[in-house]
Formats: structure tokens, sequence, C-alpha cells
């Protein structure tokens, strides 16, 4: 066989082929191999499965295959990777070191597929695509559910896809272009970032109705700080101001619950394990339907500023622009 340009060319059963030189001289050969074929995702999902499931017979029945299939993709997809990614035994499957390393970007391939057919059917059935918009907990609890639904009612065409971080996280990603907008709370280094006003919140006590400071309608934050305190996780930006104001007042912050909800900070408070630190709008939501009595408090700093960020270098996109002028618009009405 000759190709275009008159090389004799042999395939071989193993993938690739013998390719000889049409120059005089001896004939050499050069073996070309084909390129390796990257694993189905049928497969990979079955891997995951497995793994999850640690049982290669349920992951078979959870895929709607039977187990001979299950183990012949199991075994090929460890052909691919040329070591062992299950141990197999009378109780189950384990994963190898190698299966492990495999479970997260396999969880992370299928995802990222998962969201691409998502997007080509927004394309196929007329929308413009997704947004991507992470927000702080506190925005996801008190104001940003009302202001995204009065959004979608007058753009149905976009898609938005809305997920929970903490306000570090979420600069890093939007600066990583893994999100369109962000919403963070003041304060935090925003270079490489466009930044717009959104709303505010202001930190709350959250307390039984019994409690000693219930009744003191001008609760103020050195008061709380003569108290065991029941707040959120030592990454959120909320808990890194009151730890840096508790230094200010020369006091010790009495941490003895720390959790990752809101409404587990008001389980706690209502058990009586504490007093509670939640963003105002939030603990009045929450609190009061479990009893408890919220007190807003008066400082200066307790009021937290949020902020949309965006890629100030970002690519024109007239669905983040909308979004970003609605969301300011909300602010306004607010206001």
């Amino acid at each position: 066989m000759r190709d275009a340009v008159g090389l004799r060319k042999l395939n071989l059963a193993e993938g690739g082929f013998v390719q000889f030189e049409a120059a005089p001289g001896p004939v050499r050969p050069c073996f070309q191999p084909a390129p390796p074929m990257l694993p189905d995702n049928d497969s990979l999902a079955l891997f995951v499965r497995a793994a999850e499931l640690r049982s290669l017979t349920k992951a078979a029945e959870a895929s709607h295959i039977g187990l001979a299939a299950a183990s012949r993709r199991m075994a090929l997809l460890e052909h691919r990777f040329k070591t062992t990614l299950l141990e197999r035994s009378p109780r189950g499957v384990e994963l190898t070191p190698a299966g492990a390393s495999l479970l997260v970007h396999a969880k992370a391939l299928l995802m990222r597929m998962n969201q691409m057919q998502a997007e080509m059917n927004d394309h196929a059935t007329g929308k413009r695509g997704a947004l991507r918009i992470l927000a702080n907990t506190s925005a996801m609890t008190e104001f940003l559910p009302d202001d995204l639904a009065a959004y979608s009612r007058t753009h149905p065409e976009v898609r938005l896809v809305v997920q929970e971080r903490w306000s570090a996280e979420i600069v890093k990603e939007v600066l990583s272009s893994e999100a369109d907008i962000g919403i963070v709370v003041e304060g935090l280094a925003t270079e490489g970032l466009e930044i717009h006003p959104y709303r505010s919140d202001r930190i709350a006590a959250v307390m039984p109705a019994e409690h000693a400071l219930a009744r003191n309608e001008a609760l103020r934050f050195v008061d709380v700080l003569d108290h065991d305190v029941v707040a959120l996780e030592s990454g959120s930006s909320m808990m890194r101001l009151l730890a840096e104001q508790a230094v200010i007042a020369e006091r010790t912050l009495q941490l003895r619950i720390q959790v990752r909800s809101f409404e587990a900070v008001c389980r706690m408070v209502q058990s009586g394990l504490g007093i509670g630190l939640l963003p105002h709008q939030a603990a009045v939501a929450l609190g009061r339907g479990m009893g408890l009595v919220v007190r807003p408090l008066p400082e200066e700093w307790a009021e937290r500023k949020m902020l949309l960020c965006v890629r100030r270098d970002r690519a024109a996109n007239s669905s983040v622009e909308a979004l970003l002028q609605h969301l300011g618009s909300r602010v306004s009405a607010a206001g």
C-alpha cells in the first residue's frame, strides 16, 4: 500500500504500521504506534460506582449491565492504565493506591462532562448557556435567592448555576475563570477583579429566650465575650472578623462549638450550648422559628458590605453585564 507521497506502508494488527522510505538505499522500517485511546465515560462511571459501593456486582446492577460485562470493562480499564485499580475479595472490592488517585480524576471528569452536556442542551433548546455564580453563605441564606429569581423571570433564556463557597475561595475561582460572578464580603484582596457594591448585613447575637442576655436590647459584642460562643468554622470571613475584634477588645472569644451552617448554629443555641453569632437576616429567619431571641450588634464594624466581583480582563458577555446591572438595581431598590 502507498500513501499520498509514494511511501509504502504495511498495516500491523497491533494498531500501528511500518513505513518504508522511498529514498534510494536500503529499506529502513520505522514503527509509528497509534496514539493510546482514552477510557470511555461509561467505564469510568462504572469504576466510580464500584469504588463507592465497594462492590462490582452492585455497581453492575446500578449501571444496568451484567456482571461479566462489568468485569470485562474493569479489566480493560486496568489494561489501559497498566496498573491494578481494584483489589477483589469475597467481601467486595477495595481501591488500590492507583485506584484512589483515579477516583478523584474520574469524578471531576464526569462532573465536567455533565456540565458540558447541560450547557450544550441549553444551546440546543435556544438558551444562551449558563452563568456560573459563587456566593458566600450570608448572601445565599439571605437575599440572593430572591434577587436571582427576579433575574430568571426576565431572562429565562439564561441558566444560572449557583454554588456556595467561602469568600476567599470565591476570589480564587473567579480569578481562575472557574466562575463568572462572585459575591464576597468586603475586606479581601481583590487585585485583578472588578468590584461592584451589592448588599450589606449586620452580625447579630442569637440566644434562648431564657438566657440572661436576652433581656438586654442594647447588647454589645463585649457582653457576648463573657459567654460560650457557637459560630461558624474558622475559614469563614465572619469568624476572622470576630476574632480580630476580640483581640482589639483585649478579650478572648470563647468558641465552644464551630459548625458549617447557620441552621446548625441555631440548633446548638436552642440546645443551650452557647450564644450564636450570625448575620442578622439569617438569624431572624432561622432563629425565631426555634423560639430564639435575636439581638443585632450595634458596633460599626458589625455591618458587613457585600461585593460583586468579576475578572477585570474577562471576555465580553452580555448575560454577565445584564446580571451585574440587575443585582445593582436590587441594591438601589432595597436602599
